[in-house]
This record gives C-alpha cells, structure tokens and sequence, in this order.
C-alpha cells in the first residue's frame, strides 16, 4: 500500500518510499550525461585509492619477507665463516733443510761468534776506559784535597786555636773525626800553655790506591814548630799516610797515620 506525505506550503502530495527527482534547468539529456560521468569520476577514484592501499601493502609485504631472508643469509654467511675459520688449522712455520743446513755454517757460527766477541771486547774497553778516566779524576781532586788539608792539619797558631780546630774538623769525616773532637780540649790546653806554633808545607805527595769514592794518599809534610822550650824554629819531616772519601761530592779526611 503506498502512502502519501502532503507539503504544507504547496498542498501537494509526495508519493513516500520513492526517491523524487528534481529536473535541471538544462535539457534532460545533459543532466544525465553529467551524473553518469560524475559516477565514472567517482568509481576511477575509489578504483585507484583501494589499488594504491593495495599495492602499498603488497609492496610492504613484499619488503618484510625480503629483508627478513636477507637477515638470515647474513646469519648463515657469519655462521659458515666462524666455522670455517675454526675448521681451518694452524699452519706451523716450516724450516726448509737447505736454510737449516745455511744457519749451521760453520763459516758462520765463527763469523758471529766473532762478532759478539769483538762487541763484547769493545763493550769491556769502554768501560774500563771510562773508569780508568772517573778513577784518574778522583785521584787528582783528592791529592789536591789532601795536600790542603795537610796544610791545616800542621799549621797551628795557640792565638787562634779555636779557628784552626774549626778548620781541622770542617775537612775531617768518620773516624779520625771522632777522635780529633774527643781529644780536642786536652790538646788546645797544651798548645795554649807552650804557646806553641807550627807551620807545614807539603813536599811531595802520591797516591797509593784508588777508586772513584776512596783515595789513600801519601804526604811528606815538613813542619816548622816553635814553642817556649824551643824559642828557635825546629822541623819536623813527617810521612803522613792520609785516607780521603767522597762524602756527597766532597772529598773529606777519614784516617790519618803517622807510618
């Protein structure tokens, strides 16, 4: 049964359940034509969205499978050289007989033992030329340290015993230091109530050892001495066997003998 709507404003009825169709100004027959190339139009655009979301998808898909057989051949690859490389032995030089038999020359054994041995020479004269050189040093500052200290060791004036004890003490080291110090009151007091003097000079002097610390030191020492019993010059002619060592760079008396 069909049912009628009526359009308040025109009073008439609209047949309900039916699509009403409204005419264009233009004729029939182009309006026909614009809505069924308006439908073409809209079915090519649906047609190519839905083909572009499909090959984006097939071309994602497509990607997937690849990188992921990619993945896995690099995998392999990896595997296949790790298990190679612990596969594959170690190969060990391998001395030939003929370079053994060169190195086992004899002609060449003896022409580098000759060698060494002229190194090793070489290495021995320089160094016994350095030593000789650091000795014969040694030898000359103390033979020069001895002679002056000889000096002050024989030449007191009872004036000024304080300053020539002083001085005895600044050259002396370890045990001729020792004993000079303990016997040093005794000793001024003497020399104080002969009012003594002395005077020495060195008349020649040699070394008898050394090393580069240690130089023994022979002195013949000639030593003027006056005194109260002995108002005229009297000397004495002394050996004086002297033991200088380097004390931090300085050569200081530590034995003095009266052979």
């Amino acid at each position: 049964m069909s049912t009628a709507t009526t359009n308040k404003t025109t009073g008439t009825k609209t047949p309900r359940g039916k699509d009403v169709v409204k005419k264009s100004p233009v004729g029939g027959g182009g309006s026909r034509r614009s809505r069924e190339e308006s439908a073409v139009d809209d079915v090519s655009t649906g047609t190519a969205a839905q083909t572009t979301e499909i090959e984006v998808g097939d071309a994602e898909a497509s990607d997937a499978p690849q990188t992921t057989a990619n993945e896995s051949t690099a995998n392999e690859t990896t595997a296949n050289e790790t298990t190679a490389k612990k596969a594959t032995p170690r190969r060990r030089p391998v001395i030939r007989a003929g370079r053994l038999a060169g190195l086992l020359n004899p002609r060449r054994i003896v022409a580098v033992l000759a060698i060494v041995a002229l190194l090793a020479g070489g290495g021995y004269a320089g160094w016994t030329l350095y030593e000789n050189h650091a000795i014969n040093q040694a030898e000359q500052q103390a033979v020069a340290t001895a002679k002056d200290y000889a000096v002050t060791l024989t030449s007191i004036d009872s004036a000024s015993i304080d300053q020539n004890f002083t001085e005895v003490l600044g050259g002396a080291t370890g045990e001729f230091k020792d004993m000079y110090s303990r016997s040093s009151s005794q000793l001024k007091q003497m020399l104080v109530d002969n009012k003594a003097t002395s005077k020495g000079v060195v008349i020649d002097a040699g070394v008898k050892s050394a090393t580069t610390q240690r130089v023994v030191v022979m002195l013949f020492v000639d030593q003027s001495i006056t005194n109260t019993a002995s108002p005229e010059p009297r000397v004495d002619r002394s050996r004086v066997l002297m033991t200088m060592e380097n004390v931090d760079g300085r050569w200081l008396a530590s034995k003095v003998d009266l052979p």
